[in-house]
């Protein structure tokens, strides 16, 4: 009986650092949002039925769902925490989203998403500043991006939601004054 306890213990932690260490050695520890919040995330960037989202730090893919079911979108999400990715498929698969909503393990910064409408991100000022070149070099122009908590710096947004702290571009940025290239 404590050998199987033991063992439990031992499988408790290795899931547990999993689910929290590989993120956070990215730099990106795994906090989840409200619907609410993602709900108007979604709303601010206008996405439409078929267009194409890319949820960059996916988690457990609570804003693939919400854009598949409730916005008829084609959701993509990258994360790299493995056990993440795990969650993340298995509520795609029990929200019958798997025809909508795809999950890729991975590190968002080596991605390519030359079909995005939407990028979603929840990342923090260093992350948003490191996404900077990626985003400008592959989305199209009209493509939106839609931030969290963080903001793009040197780059103007077109909407601010106070209350909630989102950000809203659209490509090509504006760049802010004294912004060097």
């Amino acid at each position: 009986m404590i050998y199987w306890l033991v063992g439990l213990g031992i499988v408790f932690l290795l899931i547990s650092g999993l689910w929290l260490l590989i993120p956070a050695l990215y730099g990106l520890p795994w906090i989840p949002t409200r619907e609410k919040r993602i709900r108007k995330a979604l709303e601010l960037a206008k996405l439409k039925p078929g267009e194409t989202l890319y949820d960059l730090g996916a988690g457990d893919a609570r804003v693939l769902v919400m854009a598949a079911k409730e916005f008829g979108a084609n959701a993509i999400g990258i994360e790299i925490g493995p056990m993440q990715c795990l969650v993340g498929w298995l509520r795609i698969l029990l929200n019958g989203s798997r025809t909508r909503a795809w999950m890729r393990c991975g590190d968002f910064y080596k991605a390519d998403f030359p079909s995005a409408d939407v990028i979603f991100v929840y990342a923090t000022s260093s992350q948003t500043f490191k996404l900077l070149p990626l985003l400008e070099h592959q989305l199209r122009p009209g493509a939106r991006v839609v931030s969290i908590a963080a903001d793009f710096s040197g780059w103007f947004p077109k909407l601010v939601d106070r209350e909630n702290l989102i950000f809203l571009y659209e490509m090509p940025p504006e760049h802010q004054t004294g912004y060097n290239q």
